[in-house]
């Protein structure tokens, strides 16, 4: 018998793609800081006559906002955008305080418009960054099909997380059925680029046998690489295939770390799953006291759960009967 049941695939609301798609600009900020000079000749090689090239300055603008200080980045980035107005970056910085109202007041309508010029400097990441904007906030069929369009363009430049965004459009499709074949195309595109989200939803695709064919070890591989890159909600999933042996050899010790591992992170479902593991003693050593922090976690994030309650009342957790199972989700 199943102790887990599936978890549910669920699509980002229009308000976490604005938050978390964004989070793409540390990568682009980041870039030029990356570069550093070549590497020194081999010894015995005569030295260089001209001097080396210096590294790329950090990039201020990014720092400042990092550090909470908004104003600074405001004016940092400004400064950027005067002297080169196609600084894809600073633009769409600029567009995200706005967003925000980091430093100033929110303002929607100056946002679009700073991501939209920095959509038109031409580059996949200014494409993706208004597109994923023209989404946050309710759009409408005219909204999602400029966004689309948007990001489609980044596609053809291989953007790996405009062509997840895209998979995710499709799983909505407008409020009507779900167009899976299109969705799974998408992610496999996307995951193949190594986007994180993108491996994590085409494993939830052949878990469930949505768009392809149902396949718990193709969900398991998913999984897998999403897990390498940190995914809390592709820990538990994994974490599910090898508590009950669906696609992988059965390993209830590796499903208790993986577990223990997104509870840590925050992830409500694995903080009430290591509760019963810590409560029955099945992958882990029994600890109760340990079960009860766990299961007041999930508790406290909204996740409410009577069985495991009433196992830890001290009713049943002392029998020598059969662990309590969880109910299905």
């Amino acid at each position: 018998m199943k102790l887990f049941a599936k978890s549910k695939l669920a699509a980002k609301s229009a308000a976490t793609c604005l938050c978390v798609l964004l989070l793409a600009l540390s990568a682009s900020a980041a870039t030029a800081a990356q570069n550093t000079a070549p590497a020194a000749p081999p010894a015995l090689a005569p030295p260089s006559l001209s001097p080396p090239p210096l590294a790329p300055p950090p990039d201020v603008a990014f720092g400042a906002y990092q550090r909470g200080e908004y104003v600074v980045a405001m004016r940092e980035a400004k400064k950027r955008v005067a002297d080169n107005p196609k600084d894809t970056a600073a633009l769409a910085l600029i567009g995200r305080l706005y967003a925000e109202g980091a430093g100033v007041a929110r303002d929607h309508k100056q946002a679009m418009e700073w991501f939209k010029r920095a959509a038109e400097t031409g580059g996949a990441q200014g494409d993706y960054l208004y597109g994923a904007a023209l989404l946050s906030d309710a759009p409408g069929p005219k909204e999602r099909e400029a966004a689309r369009g948007w990001l489609e363009k980044a596609a053809a430049q291989n953007h790996a997380a405009a062509i997840n965004l895209l998979g995710e459009m499709a799983l909505d499709n407008n409020g009507v059925f779900a167009d899976f074949e299109r969705a799974a195309d998408y992610f496999r595109r996307a995951a193949e680029l190594g986007d994180t989200d993108a491996k994590y939803a085409l494993g939830e695709l052949y878990k469930h046998g949505k768009g392809v064919a149902k396949d718990d070890g193709e969900a398991a591989k998913w999984f897998k690489a999403a897990v390498d890159d940190n995914h809390a909600a592709a820990m538990v999933e994994l974490a599910i295939l090898e508590f009950n042996g669906s696609g992988v050899e059965r390993d209830l010790a590796g499903a208790a770390k993986l577990f223990r591992k997104a509870a840590e992170m925050g992830n409500a479902v694995a903080e009430n799953r290591l509760a019963y593991l810590l409560a029955d003693g099945r992958g882990v050593e029994k600890n109760l006291a340990e079960a009860v922090q766990w299961r007041d976690r999930a508790r406290a994030a909204g996740l409410q759960d009577a069985r495991l309650d009433q196992l830890l009342s001290g009713q049943g957790a002392g029998k020598a009967a059969a662990p309590a199972q969880p109910p299905k989700r």
